[in-house]
């Protein structure tokens, strides 16, 4: 009999020391800043707040988790603040939200970035889909899947900039042949929505969080048409239906409908490049440069609880769409995916931003 505590206390004793493995950066009390750079309206916030108290439910300690927003300059301004952060500084109480409109300006240069994401700490990567909306008359140009109707049309939408994400539906409505008018200088694309709920666009595309959060609602109420989406990728790497919105075309069935588009050649090969690059890799976690493998592995194993409760899967298909989320060595293979170009795309990208838009990178 006087064995059986001995063994409990041994056995609680080992559960104990892999907790403290798995769980080594202890947050209690703490409070843990989620940076986004971008304005409160848009997807990455929608998707911020989606995580925020799941991942403090899951990390020790139960820190609370409050989103900060930090835009500007297409959010090169919140990453570069997140590059002057150290783990050593903050112990795990800051991380950071990037987005494909913070990947861009890195693939292509930007003389305002000032960060580096071979300085930062993956720990969380998820892909997503963006859908273009019209409003009801206009969407009735189309034939179908045939475009051509809305050559004549004199477009006008609110954009981030053209180095941002918002350089793969700009690229792809000029290759339809379309007039698309856009007005620089928004600080997320919740704003860019808004300007088309007031009337002041006529065009607008959102990432699939804010689409289903804030665009399902027009569309039923008979003020907005999906146009399509960007699609997502299948295992062989070609652009397919969005598994979110199976119902809705994608821009490479829309291309291939409207004679004046071409699904080869080099604005092709650059459309798709920036589309894997901004979409399929489009939001990531970071902690810090410096930050330890037991911070890392901290938040992965969250994470990864968040991902393995019995309700992911429906909150997440409701808030976020279908989508791999991703951890470990997932994520940092997206990462690379999402940081990674060929020369040739960023080459015909940059000769195109220069001709179109009068925007030189050099």
């Amino acid at each position: 009999m006087s064995r059986k505590p001995i063994a409990i206390g041994a056995i609680a004793t080992l559960v104990a020391g892999l907790a403290t493995s798995a769980y080594a950066l202890d947050l209690s009390g703490k409070t843990v800043e989620f940076v986004i750079p971008f304005s409160e309206s848009g997807g990455s916030a929608k998707w911020a707040n989606f995580y925020a108290p799941l991942i403090s439910e899951a990390l020790p300690g139960k820190p609370t988790i409050v989103v900060k927003y930090m835009p500007g300059a297409g959010s090169t301004k919140g990453a570069n603040w997140f590059q002057d952060r150290t783990f050593e500084d903050t112990q795990g109480t800051v991380i950071f939200g990037s987005s494909g409109s913070t990947q861009f300006p890195y693939l292509l240069g930007d003389p305002r970035v000032k960060y580096e994401y071979g300085d930062w700490n993956v720990v969380l990567a998820s892909g997503t889909g963006g859908v273009a909306f019209l409003p009801p008359d206009l969407a009735g140009k189309m034939n179908g899947l045939d475009a051509t109707g809305l050559q004549d049309t004199d477009f006008i939408w609110g954009s981030q900039g053209a180095t941002r994400l918002d350089l793969v539906p700009l690229l792809a409505w000029e290759m339809l042949g379309m007039k698309v008018e856009p007005v620089f200088g928004i600080k997320g694309r919740g704003d860019g929505r808004l300007m088309f709920e007031r009337g002041e666009a006529n065009i607008d595309y959102q990432t699939s969080a804010a689409y289903l959060a804030n665009v399902v609602p027009l569309v039923e109420a008979g003020q907005a048409v999906p146009m399509m989406t960007w699609g997502a990728l299948d295992a062989d790497g070609d652009i397919v239906r969005d598994p979110t919105f199976p119902d809705l075309p994608s821009f490479k069935e829309v291309c291939e409908a409207t004679p004046v588009c071409k699904t080869s050649g080099e604005a092709w090969d650059a459309w798709k490049a920036f589309m894997i690059a901004g979409f399929p890799a489009q939001k990531m976690i970071f902690l810090p440069k410096g930050a330890d493998q037991d911070a890392i592995d901290t938040y992965t194993n969250a994470l990864n609880a968040v991902f393995a409760r019995a309700d992911f899967p429906e909150i997440s298909k409701k808030r976020l769409g279908v989508y791999p989320q991703m951890t470990g060595k997932q994520a940092t293979a997206t990462l690379a995916l999402g940081t990674k170009v060929s020369p040739e795309a960023k080459a015909f990208v940059l000769k195109w931003l220069k001709e179109r838009y009068g925007v030189s990178l050099n």
